[in-house]
């Protein structure tokens, strides 16, 4: 695989409240410091906005598959805007190369309202599903920008403190958002969770809109730069291989394993131009980074989903209650990753990889415990405020090992091929559950952590690899 050619090209002119921006002084001072303040706020909103969407339809997701007859295509509900993310990643950042962030975030906003009528509206599973399609398109446009925004706004010491904040801006929702979610699913009906989300993007919008235009000459895009459409070929058909591998469990033996091994197969050809190269060897640096943010995306969300699922089928909790596993977890990620941006240099990059992989799988480990021998449930909600915790610590030093890695002009496709790697890594680990668990006599949510744990294993053996060579 080649170098890619068309990145993200850096504008010279440097003006007014960002010239001031690179001084030491302003460096000090935080990222909701003039001239910071206003950017980070209005980007945190758009982290809270997407935080509570997410909060509230893992609750809900049960309820909605039940009532809309669809258990079978629960995962699926999950994969399908992971997958899509994928191609709507490509997109944003070409688009963002070209033209700034401004056109593709205006445009995620348009689609994720569109999404969420579809979804909200849904009376079969095939049209949830479709909602849930264009919504993950939308969603996916909002990242890259972002990382884009962080890497050419905010010096170097500042970038983990404001990932920092992006976890922050997931407190509220984690706390707030299942409970709410369980209690409109419960009282008026789970369209309301989707169809009320809505009513939030347009305050999002008009907080994030102003100041990032007053950043334009900083983030302004180069139309010279061409669109990859090769790349974004190659993006859908990594997206359409992971929903086959999403579908094979749908198949009768030996059927099912041919179609899984050749989806696997096509998602290893095709996400190949989409990363750094080395990224499928795990080559030290930059490319075993990316993968480690796949591989842990993999074990954390293929984990996520099934656990209020697992409360309410076997506890019969309702779902504000199952819900409530969710915010301790977001808590501990916003609290650790808090932590981290504190120790700074303190803790290398690479050891808070190895923390946070050590601790997501002793977490998950207690989690599958739980599934496999009925223990109280409170085991469960300990160890996943755990791996929330784990995931915090090391989250942010992905996306800090990744800018500081990258040279100026391949900062927007490094950082897409983060993002990427992460709906990748859940999107297949989310396949893989389903599969395995369809295909073997045990308990279906043991069949679904023991996947997990192998994972997160596999995470913990490659930690080491993210230290770049002397």
């Amino acid at each position: 695989m080649s170098e890619p050619t068309a990145e993200t090209p850096i504008p010279t002119r440097e003006t007014g409240e960002i010239e001031a921006a690179a001084t030491p002084t302003a460096e000090a001072k935080g990222p909701l410091s003039p001239p910071y303040r206003w950017l980070s706020i209005g980007m945190f909103s758009l982290i809270f906005l997407a935080a509570f969407e997410a909060m509230a339809v893992t609750t809900v997701m049960p309820i909605v598959a039940r009532e809309l007859d669809g258990i079978a295509l629960f995962a699926l509900a999950f994969a399908v805007p992971l997958a899509a993310g994928i191609v709507g990643m490509v997109i944003a950042g070409n688009w963002t190369d070209r033209s700034g962030p401004l056109p593709s975030l205006i445009t995620a906003a348009v689609l994720f309202v569109i999404g969420l009528l579809i979804a909200g509206t849904a009376t079969d599973m095939t049209v949830l599903i479709i909602g849930r399609f264009v919504h993950g398109l939308s969603g996916a446009a909002v990242i890259v920008p972002l990382y884009v925004i962080v890497a050419r706004v905010y010096p170097e010491a500042l970038r983990a403190r404001v990932f920092a904040g992006f976890a922050a801006a997931w407190v509220i929702p984690s706390i707030i958002g299942p409970a709410v979610a369980g209690v409109i699913a419960e009282v008026f009906s789970w369209h309301w969770v989707f169809l009320g989300v809505i009513a939030l993007v347009a305050p999002a919008a008009a907080m994030v809109v102003p100041p990032i235009v007053r950043v334009r000459e900083k983030i302004q895009g180069d139309p010279v730069v061409a669109w990859s459409l090769g790349r974004v070929g190659w993006a859908v058909l990594t997206a359409t291989a992971a929903l086959g591998l999403s579908l094979s469990k749908e198949f009768v033996d030996p059927w099912r394993w041919v179609v899984a091994a050749v989806a696997i197969a096509l998602i290893v050809v095709a996400a190949r131009p989409l990363l750094p190269v080395g990224t499928l060897r795990a080559a030290r640096g930059l490319p075993a980074t990316v993968l480690l943010r796949l591989i842990v995306a993999g074990a954390f969300f293929g984990s996520e989903i099934y656990l209020p699922y697992l409360f309410m089928e076997r506890y019969e909790f309702s779902a504000s209650l199952a819900g409530a596993v969710l915010t301790g977890a977001g808590v501990s990620w916003a609290i650790a990753s808090w932590l981290q941006g504190r120790l700074g240099d303190r803790v290398s990059n690479a050891q808070a990889v190895m923390v946070g992989s050590v601790l997501l799988t002793i977490s998950l480990v207690g989690v599958l415990a739980v599934a496999a021998f009925t223990l109280h449930p409170a085991i469960a909600f300990v160890a996943w405020t755990f791996a929330g915790a784990a995931m915090g610590f090391m989250y942010p030093r992905h996306s800090v090992a990744v800018l500081g890695l990258s040279p100026v002009s391949a900062q927007g496709f490094n950082s897409a091929a983060l993002s990427i790697g992460e709906s990748l890594g859940a999107s297949s680990a989310l396949a893989v559950t389903a599969l395995v668990s369809s295909a073997v006599a045990a308990s279906a949510f043991t069949a679904d952590f023991s996947v997990t744990v192998v994972i997160a294993l596999v995470a913990v053996v490659l930690a080491p690899r993210v230290r770049p060579r002397d």
